[in-house]
């Protein structure tokens, strides 16, 4: 009985935090850009949403295409991962994929009827062919994800990832390609940090898992090293993507003066406090031998991570900041 509440307790938790998450999008243009005599786009904090479901649905399969590589290298560990969440993440990616595709279809204008959409249109476009791109990319991943052999997701999650680099970075920016690399690093790390965590603590709580002696501590000391090396990955990325955008010398006064600036500077630390419960969950793990003692921190961790991925896709919502 104790363990079906617990389990209800974890359901209502998600869904508030799912909530909780939705305000950021949805309401961050409004705050970001008060004061800043900038104008956002038309439905800014609609497309900030489906951008931020677009980049969750992402981190779960590759999540859990990680893991999965990850559980196969710890000796004796049990070879039943948790049921998958990628074929439902990835049918939420689409549906999200195609609403951004229906804003580029009108004009980067969100539509007010079907009539308005100009689906041949897309095709015209660079804009328009990386939307689509991700609308059959997610669809493939959720049809992989059923098969036999869900390794086939990395080809549809691997375009997935491109698209989103270009279409960051459009070829009238000043060295497309660098910075299209740099997203690219930048948000394929970061998904395999938040969806690896994910997946991690949903496996190290199975059954299985459990009652397998020094595995979970395996298993979360594997992850542990990689997402050190993921953390270095995500911070010089993005903060070279950011001295990009941003010269070294105005970073200080468009981080507090303009709406990018603002949100940059919230994921800055945000990025700090992930950084410190993961310390603290390394450093727990150390000196435990039951891993889900050091489980609480880290799901602290991934509650922050949550944040961080609604502030990501508020970002893509805001007007990019002035080179001055």
């Amino acid at each position: 009985m104790g363990w079906v509440l617990a389990g209800a307790g974890r359901a209502v938790g998600l869904l508030l935090l799912v909530a909780v998450g939705a305000l950021i999008p949805l309401f961050g243009p409004r705050v970001a850009l008060d004061g800043t005599g900038e104008a956002a786009a038309p439905g800014a904090g609609g497309i900030a949403l489906l951008r931020t479901v677009l980049l969750a649905a992402l981190c779960v399969p590759v999540g859990e295409l990680f893991v999965v590589r990850l559980a196969r290298r710890v000796p004796g560990g049990p070879r039943h991962p948790p049921r998958g969440w990628a074929a439902g993440a990835a049918a939420a990616g689409c549906v999200a994929a195609l609403g951004l595709a229906s804003v580029v279809a009108t004009g980067n204008l969100l539509p007010d009827s079907p009539a308005d959409i100009d689906v041949g249109g897309l095709y015209a476009t660079r804009d328009g062919r990386l939307a689509l791109l991700e609308v059959n990319a997610f669809a493939a991943v959720a049809l992989c994800a059923r098969s036999r052999r869900p390794l086939t997701q990395v080809v549809p999650l691997t375009a997935i990832v491109v698209a989103e680099a270009l279409r960051a970075h459009p070829t009238v920016e000043d060295g497309p390609l660098v910075g299209a690399a740099l997203t690219f690093v930048h948000l394929l790390c970061a998904a395999l940090w938040v969806g690896g965590l994910l997946c991690v603590l949903r496996t190290l709580g199975t059954r299985a898992w459990r009652a397998t002696a020094g595995a979970g501590a395996a298993l979360l000391g594997l992850y542990a090293r990689v997402a050190a090396v993921l953390l270095a990955a995500v911070t010089a990325t993005g903060s070279w993507s950011t001295l990009r955008r941003m010269p070294p010398g105005t970073v200080l006064d468009q981080l507090t003066e303009t709406a990018y600036g603002r949100a940059l500077l919230a994921k800055v630390l945000l990025m700090a406090a992930v950084a410190a419960l993961a310390l603290r969950a390394r450093l727990r793990l150390r000196h435990v031998t039951d891993p889900l003692d050091a489980c609480a921190p880290a799901r602290a961790e991934l509650v922050v991570l949550g944040v961080v991925v609604a502030v990501s896709g508020l970002l893509t919502a805001l007007p990019v900041p002035i080179r001055w």
